[in-house]
């Protein structure tokens, strides 16, 4: 596993790749000290990552690993077809996959155990209400991520 820090507008990231896929992106990661790892893949993520924050960038174009259940895949791929600047509820993405809106519950588990963060947009996916609800690096992160997005929408 190969990991590297960048800044970014909603603080420290951790990119971590494994067998020439991105596996993770962690918040608020410190920054480390010492040589900074070359590797043309995290170079790659983090151009587009930051390329994606200059507003330069509506899409992704990674190798993704793609870790957990079945279900999880699912709702991962799911969210990748919401495009930039748009949202959908996790009733939505439920009935996109075949599902009645009552499994939105799990739908949001899924969300919330997305280890790709940002290149896998779980921060497109709000409540039924159209209110921000919860995210992994915190709500307002989510918000700043929307507003780059589609400035105003939150």
């Amino acid at each position: 596993m190969t990991t590297r820090w960048m800044d970014s507008p909603i603080g420290g990231l951790r990119l971590h790749t494994s067998a020439g896929l991105v596996t993770a992106i962690r918040f608020d990661a410190p920054e480390p000290r010492g040589r900074r790892v070359g590797d043309p893949l995290l170079d790659r993520a983090e151009q587009q990552l930051a390329e994606y924050f200059a507003g330069e960038r509506t899409a992704f174009d990674l190798p993704l690993a793609s870790d957990g259940t079945e279900f999880q895949k699912k709702v991962w791929a799911e969210l990748q077809r919401i495009p930039y600047g748009e949202t959908a509820s996790y009733g939505d993405i439920a009935r996109r996959l075949g599902y009645e809106p009552v499994i939105s519950r799990a739908v949001g588990a899924a969300n919330g155990a997305n280890p790709i963060p940002i290149v896998v947009p779980c921060h497109r996916v709000i409540g039924s209400n159209g209110t921000l609800t919860g995210y992994a690096g915190g709500v307002e992160r989510k918000r700043t991520l929307l507003d780059l997005e589609r400035p105003g929408l939150f």
